[in-house]
């Protein structure tokens, strides 16, 4: 069972990355499909409160979001944008004739206006946030015990699991590492949609580093006391 999950989120942390990694390159390169719209329909939601701040957590600035939700009538297809920031709406209205940017037949723009929702802290995105150090742990894990089985296809060496183990830590921490500098550009704006590939591939790389020296050293082992070898003969 928790192999099947795994192999869930994987591949829907894959289909996510694959989806805002196609639409910023179709954003930068102006290859979005473009197609004439009609706004059916526009509906806001309105949340407010407190940011927080403080030392009693309620000296915070009060904070008023609106988001809408967009209605578009393209050909003969009704297609709904959701999570739309106000300032992506302007002077948008139900009835008005509009530009749509589609990618794959999904709206990323409205008469060159940005309203394609990201990765977001909602609904599965944050499932996927919070279990990202799962993720990443498990597929250098799996990535470790295949290289491990390469190595020992030639019969010369087999490693067990735990003589895997350090090599996996390090690669782990490397890649929550990286996890933390890509936080930290978040921070200051500057975020790239391929964001899950970064850490799981400075991890994996990291482990692959380590696991290439206790190879190595397990290899030099061998040699040097070959199994089923006999002490020297005394005189």
């Amino acid at each position: 069972m928790f192999r099947l999950v795994m192999a869930a989120l994987i591949l829907l942390l894959a289909m996510r990355t694959y989806e805002e990694t196609g639409v910023a390159h179709a954003q930068s390169n102006g290859t979005l499909h473009t197609a004439g719209a009609t706004v059916t329909k526009l509906t806001s939601h309105t949340t407010s409160g407190r940011d927080g701040g403080g030392q009693d957590g309620g000296s915070g600035d009060w904070n008023v979001t609106t988001e809408y939700t967009i209605e578009l009538r393209v050909g003969d297809e009704t297609k709904t944008v959701n999570g739309v920031p106000d300032d992506s709406v302007n002077d948008l209205q139900e009835g008005r004739r509009v530009r749509a940017g589609l990618w794959h037949g999904r709206v990323v723009e409205i008469d060159g206006r940005d309203v394609w929702l990201g990765w977001h802290p909602r609904g599965w995105d944050m499932a996927l946030f919070m279990l990202y150090p799962l993720i990443t742990g498990y597929l250098i894990a799996l990535t470790l015990a295949a290289a491990a089985y390469l190595a020992g296809l030639d019969g010369r060496v087999r490693l067990e699991r735990q003589e895997r183990a350090a090599s996996w830590v390090f690669g782990f921490l490397a890649g929550m590492a990286a996890s933390f500098v890509l936080m930290g550009c978040a921070a200051f704006g500057n975020t790239i949609a391929y964001w899950p590939l970064v850490p799981v591939g400075a991890g994996t790389a990291t482990a692959l580093a380590g696991l290439s020296r206790v190879l190595r050293r397990a290899r030099a082992a061998r040699v040097e006391d070959p199994p089923g070898g006999s002490a020297p003969a005394q005189a």
